[in-house]
């Protein structure tokens, strides 16, 4: 008789961040993450003592998702600065990652050591974008307004409603990208 098989810690991990999105902290209940999963809850505990746990997990997952992995995969394609600061806000703000990131700074508004956590995840990210603007930009002052702006830009879309006359959303953020970018 084979041994029964255990569902990976990364599935449970991935069900989380995905109930996470769709209904922030509250969705992600032991119960029907294991429904989801198509297991029974016992499983759950052979990876995590509880549901501090497994949130705890959550937030680490998302937080190399969200910077490690994005800051490795955009220097691993190599190109100018220009290049990686498109491709960092691509990636970050990808149809993967955008949704737990917008749940997370929604969390972290009640939560203040997830508020912590995105801190430390908005610092990483403003330090590459530093670091990447320096490589063009004359001045201190000029790096920290083009990086605010362009993360601004990238975060803010998401919570705008306004048209734009007549061209598209599209449209504008590829004619604000080309002027932060010149």
């Amino acid at each position: 008789m084979a041994a029964p098989t255990r569902t990976p810690r990364a599935r449970w991990i991935e069900a989380a961040l995905r109930a996470l999105a769709a209904g922030g902290p509250d969705a992600v209940r032991i119960e029907p993450l294991a429904r989801t999963l198509g297991v029974t809850r016992g499983g759950f505990y052979w990876h995590f003592e509880d549901r501090g746990a497994l949130l705890s997990e959550m937030l680490d997952t998302w937080e190399r998702a969200a910077t490690d992995e994005v800051i490795e995969r955009v220097e691993r394609r190599g190109g100018d600065a220009r290049a990686k600061l498109r491709r960092a806000g691509a990636l970050t703000f990808s149809d993967d990652l955008l949704p737990v990131d917008l749940a997370v700074r929604a969390w972290s508004r009640h939560d203040p050591a997830v508020a912590g956590r995105l801190r430390r995840v908005d610092n990483r990210r403003m330090d590459y974008l530093r670091e990447l603007f320096g490589t063009f930009c004359s001045g201190e002052a000029e790096i920290e307004a083009r990086s605010m702006l362009a993360f601004s830009l990238l975060i803010g879309n998401h919570f705008m409603a306004a048209d734009h006359g007549s061209r598209s959303r599209a449209e504008v953020l590829e004619l604000a990208a080309a002027w932060l970018l010149a």
